[in-house]
């Protein structure tokens, strides 16, 4: 069963508006087609490279145009972020993301640090991510070859919406990036952000741009904006769960295949928030202290969660694309 490519608007609407609970319904039905139930990838992601940042991205605390309290940090050594990343794995994760706050990729040093970080990552048997802002077509085969299972550039929102909340990069530039990522024939992490003053229209732009791509992204993280001090978004009410809760069901029924991941403002939700979540077909999270520079539960108190609604990690490197017929 290939899913589809060619959802419209109209539809992807009608999947979003449906009664609550048939919503939830029809989502858990389609993730148990092709997933196992109770399984959940767990990823931890790895600030590398904090603060600085020229882009302007209105929710991002690590812009440097912005007066926050983030401090600025260069790239980190490579013995830091392996140590990092073992400590990640025996906590058991299975997935360890790096982020750095570039604009892009540049053919220097830190790259070239950073290929050696991947590598290193690689030979402890755990799935690699990075986010590093935009890349060339080349650069994401260099990363390929050091190893790099999957690479994170979001879309943030809808293409209409965008504008208002980045200017200085372009929606195209945000396509062209996940291209030169499928070009190098790595997996794909693209997803947004709600609560950021967009329309309802604009979530669901978001998810059909991401479904009528040529291929569907393997992770689709779905986060819940966590309003920063000193941000132009500082001010925005939080997310009702509800509103999580459609987009994380929406997007796995016309995505059936990807890693749905329940990701930023995690931390503001309740155990039973969170279960909705999962019911809803999310089935990846973030681990750890921090997202980047926003705070996380704690390993302890996910790990109370899992064994509440019996959760266990998805092994790494696991094929996600054979779906089970109903």
């Amino acid at each position: 069963m290939t899913p589809r490519r060619d959802w419209t608007f109209d539809e992807v609407s009608a999947i979003y508006h449906q009664p609550f609970l048939e919503l939830v319904y029809q989502a858990a039905t389609v993730h148990r087609q092709y997933h196992t139930p109770g399984e959940v990838q767990v990823c931890t992601l790895l600030s590398v490279k904090t603060g600085g940042c020229p882009e302007d991205c209105a929710y991002c605390p690590q812009a440097a145009r912005y007066h926050t309290d983030v401090k600025v940090h260069k790239l980190m050594e490579t013995g830091e972020v392996l140590a990092a990343a073992a400590n990640a794995k025996a906590a058991g994760s299975t997935r360890f993301c790096m982020g750095a706050a570039w604009r892009e990729v540049r053919d220097n040093r830190d790259f070239d640090r950073v290929l050696d970080m991947v590598r290193g990552v690689a030979a402890m048997d755990m799935e690699v991510c990075c986010t590093l802002g935009m890349l060339t077509e080349d650069q994401a085969q260099r990363l390929a070859e050091a190893g790099l299972a999957a690479y994170n550039h979001n879309l943030d929102t809808s293409e209409e919406h965008y504008s208002e909340i980045i200017t200085t990069r372009t929606y195209d530039d945000r396509l062209a990036t996940l291209k030169a990522v499928r070009k190098a024939k790595l997996h794909v992490c693209s997803g947004g952000i709600i609560g950021m003053g967009e329309r309802v229209e604009d979530r669901i732009g978001m998810l059909l741009t991401l479904a009528t791509l040529p291929e569907h992204p393997e992770s689709v993280p779905v986060n819940a904006l966590v309003p920063v001090e000193g941000t132009p978004l500082e001010d925005q009410p939080k997310v009702p769960v509800w509103d999580m809760v459609r987009m994380i069901a929406t997007a796995r029924i016309i995505m059936p295949q990807a890693m749905v991941r329940l990701s930023a403002g995690r931390v503001r939700m309740t155990q039973e928030e969170q279960a909705m979540c999962f019911m809803a077909g999310a089935n990846s999270i973030f681990t750890g202290e921090k997202l980047l520079t926003t705070a996380n539960p704690e390993q302890e108190s996910d790990q109370a969660l899992f064994d509440l609604l019996g959760l266990h990690p998805r092994p790494a490197y696991k094929d996600a694309k054979v779906p089970v017929e109903a």
